[in-house]
């Protein structure tokens, strides 16, 4: 080393306490999918596929009818699924936030912005699990060509 550059001194972590966050972490993520999963199931996709009178009038005033509700409700329900199966995870995961895109440009277009906000704010959680879990979309791959993941 020269005089200029002195060494970095870092803390070093123990390995039982890396292991414990890194534990941590992984069960707090896990929650948020589950959490996430269920949102999408019951409170989302649910009313739409039942035909709940609020979803019925929403896609209606869209000009969508019961096609674009149902398509989108079971759209929704894959997503919920997808988020429960790690390999899926991070794949559901880019696609809710896919659909949540269109969910804001609808909100802002057709419904004056009431609900805008709602879209934006599970974007966030979404692109976590996108983020941290694309490692498990390798699996995907193998299978895809036919090995084992």
């Amino acid at each position: 080393m020269s005089e200029t550059t002195a060494p970095v001194l870092r803390p070093e972590v123990t390995a039982p306490e890396a292991t414990a966050r890194g534990k941590g972490a992984r069960i707090s993520l896990r929650a948020l999918q589950i959490a996430l999963a269920l949102f999408y199931g019951f409170a989302s996709a649910l009313p739409k596929l039942i035909a709940h009178p609020s979803a019925v009038e929403s896609f209606d005033t869209l000009g969508w009818g019961s096609a674009g509700m149902y398509t989108i409700g079971l759209l929704e329900l894959a997503g919920a699924v997808g988020l429960l199966i790690p390999v899926l995870a991070p794949v559901a995961a880019v696609s809710l936030s896919a659909l949540m895109v269109g969910a804001f440009i609808t909100q802002i277009t057709a419904f004056d912005g009431q609900y805008a906000a709602t879209p934006l704010i599970l974007i966030v959680p979404l692109a976590l699990i996108a983020w941290v879990r694309r490692q498990d979309a390798t699996g995907l791959t193998k299978l895809a060509r036919g090995r084992r993941a």
